[in-house]
């Protein structure tokens, strides 16, 4: 049975959750034409690269990641090596998540980067825990798919309606560039951003040590060896 578990949790940590990591990282910057129905794959800008460094500096202080026990001289080469790519894996995941909320061009563009930008930075300077991270996140992240994939895009569609009217007559002489994307875009964004939340649940703060119950297993034999040797030179 622990050996069952101990295989259960290696495959998790070292298959499972990479797989998820490059898939959200693939699916963020995915999105589908509305009029041709083609395939865009939009690069991550410069400005989500910072937003994930602050992220995982955010992971990091509140202990959701200790770097320490993911990156060890004690560690062999290989389990070293495969932390770094998980690790990896997750920044430019998290920079895929923040580019599928994120409106492509324009004012709203830099709105929305600013906005993740100054929540970022603030969190920065507060006290955190893994739990209220990830609630705070969920909440960004929903804020911002929300904006973006229900409202801007509802807001900005051909068949708007009155209230497309309204938000064009409001900010008349303000150059906002929406480009037109199939609805199924924000399908795609809503799968990204659940995955990229469920690869943060499935990270552990200390990652999956391979064959470490085996190595406790012969410690505790050892220790009762010693004890029997001693109790029979007593």
């Amino acid at each position: 049975m622990k050996d069952y578990a101990e295989r259960n949790r290696a495959l998790l940590h070292f298959i499972v959750l990479p797989t998820i990591l490059l898939t959200v990282g693939l699916l963020g910057g995915l999105r589908i034409d509305a009029q041709t129905r083609h395939f865009i794959f939009i690069a991550p800008p410069l400005v989500t690269l910072v937003l994930a460094i602050l992220l995982g500096s955010l992971f990091v202080r509140a202990g959701a990641i200790d770097l320490h026990r993911w990156i060890a001289i004690e560690q062999p080469t290989l389990t070293n090596f495969s932390h770094l790519l998980t690790l990896m894996a997750l920044f430019f995941a998290s920079a895929q998540a923040f580019n599928s909320v994120l409106p492509e061009s324009g004012l709203l563009h830099w709105m929305f980067a600013f906005f993740f930008l100054w929540t970022l930075w603030t969190n920065q300077f507060s006290a955190f825990d893994a739990r209220r991270l990830l609630k705070s996140l969920i909440i960004l992240f929903g804020t911002a798919f929300v904006l973006k994939h229900l409202l801007v895009s509802g807001l900005y569609a051909p068949e708007g309606g009155w209230f497309r009217r309204i938000a064009s007559t409001l900010l008349q002489g303000i150059a906002i560039d929406v480009p037109a994307f199939a609805p199924i875009t924000g399908y795609i964004s809503f799968f990204a951003l659940a995955l990229y939340v469920a690869s943060l649940l499935l990270m552990a703060p200390v990652p999956v040590q391979p064959g470490a119950s085996a190595v406790n297993k012969l410690a505790v034999k050892e220790d009762a060896l010693a004890d029997s040797s001693d109790q029979l030179s007593e």
